[in-house]
Parts: C-alpha cells; structure tokens; sequence
C-alpha cells in the first residue's frame, strides 16, 4: 500500500510543477533558464550515477557511457527529423512535434521512476524509501520541464495541461506496473543510462539555446546554474 501512495505523492509533485510553470509562463525564459539546469542536473546528478550503480555488476562504464551517447544521438536523430519531416510545412507544425516528442521522453522517464520505487520496494522497503525519497525531490521540476517544452515549441495552455496530467499519471502507473512483473537491476541501469542521454540532449541543445534567445544572456545563465544546483543539493539531501 506505501508504494502507491508515494506513487500519487509523486504525481502530486509533477502537477504542482507543471502548476507553477503554466503560473510564471510570461517569464517564460526564466523557467526554460532554470529547466534546462534542472534537466542536465538530473542527467548528471541522478540518472548517470544511478544507472551506473545498476548497470556495474554486469557492464562496463564504458558500456554505459556508450549508452549514455545512444540515447543523446538517437533523440537527435528524432529531433532532427520532426524538423525535416516538417520542411514543406509550416514552422509552428514542426516545433509541436518537437514539444510532443520531448514531452514524450519526459512522460517515459517518469514512468521508469514508478518502476523504479516499485522495484526498489521489492529489494527492501529501506532501499525503497531512499529511491522514492530521490524520485520525489525531482519530480517536481519534471512537470516544470514538461510545460515548458510544450510552450516552449508552439504548443497550447491546454496542451500544456493534457501532457502535465500524463506526466503526472505515468509514475503511479509505473509503481502498478511492477505488481505484474520484475526487471533486472543491469536492465534498468542500461534503460536509465539512455534516459541519461536523451535528458542531456533536451537540457543543452533545445532549452538552453531557447532560454538565451532574445533574452538577457546573464539573468538567464544565473537561472541555469541555480536549476543545476538545486538538483544537485536535493538529489544530495535525498542520498543521505
């Protein structure tokens, strides 16, 4: 029962977020500032580090570093061909299939989080606790990160809203997913380690170059590192 309620806690966290961005979304470039911080902190912070602690037992760090640069070039290659599939269409088309697709990778990440809890709880309700407890501090920033690639791209309030309910579902719907089966830790450490790459495309390619566009380079890069921070100070405090 204690996993699912962390599951909607977690839930609850992305909404209040996604919440706050849609709030201050006139300061766009502020948020997409600190977003894109909080996208590279949680690559580095915790995806890296937690898919190699997984992954160890069975692969190489230069495995999973390999891993790490599939799945920054594989969601560049995505990247790059909503924006050419989009060539004989008009811009605004082309930037919603972006927005959808990283919406997509966050809302898939946020699902790996569920199972993560799910699995963790499956180990030992302590190694649960502390894997909710990391879950928890970044999901927040999660629904943050989801509005703002949407708006970000030329999408709407409400497709902001329907893609925030979706990210804020896909937790709990991971933690109901590990009631019916299990994955190996290596498995997940290499899933993990793709997210990896996929987070740190988003953060430095597509919302960082977006939040300096047309706006104070210094305001903004003071956002980014305070994003950067954040992360790395409650993925720390959640660690110990």
């Amino acid at each position: 029962m204690i996993i699912f309620l962390i599951g909607l806690a977690t839930s609850c966290a992305t909404l209040a977020g996604g919440f706050f961005a849609l709030r201050f979304k006139d300061h766009l470039h502020l948020v997409l500032g600190f977003s894109a911080g909080a996208v590279i902190g949680v690559a580095f912070f915790d995806l890296l580090p937690e898919a190699i602690g997984l992954g160890s037992p069975v692969y190489t760090l230069g495995t999973m570093t390999s891993v790490v640069a599939l799945g920054f070039t594989v969601y560049l290659i995505l990247d790059r061909f909503a924006v050419l599939h989009s060539h004989d269409e008009d811009h605004s088309h082309g930037s919603h299939r972006r927005g959808k697709l990283g919406a997509a990778s966050l809302s898939i990440h946020s699902f790996l989080d569920g199972l993560a809890i799910g699995l963790a709880f499956k180990v030992s309700s302590s190694v649960g606790v502390i894997v909710a407890i990391a879950v928890l501090v970044h999901d927040f920033s999660d629904g943050i990160n989801t509005v703002n690639v949407i708006l970000k791209n030329k999408g709407s309030i409400r497709e902001a809203y329907r893609w925030l309910f979706v990210d804020a579902l896909t937790p709990l719907a991971g933690v109901l997913a590990t009631t019916f089966f299990s994955l190996s830790e290596s498995s997940l450490g290499l899933v993990l380690a793709l997210f990896c790459g996929f987070f740190l495309y988003i953060g430095a390619s597509d919302l960082l170059p977006e939040s300096h566009h047309g706006h104070p380079k210094m305001l903004t890069t003071i956002m980014t590192l305070l994003g950067i921070g954040v992360l790395y100070i409650a993925i720390e405090f959640a660690g110990v």
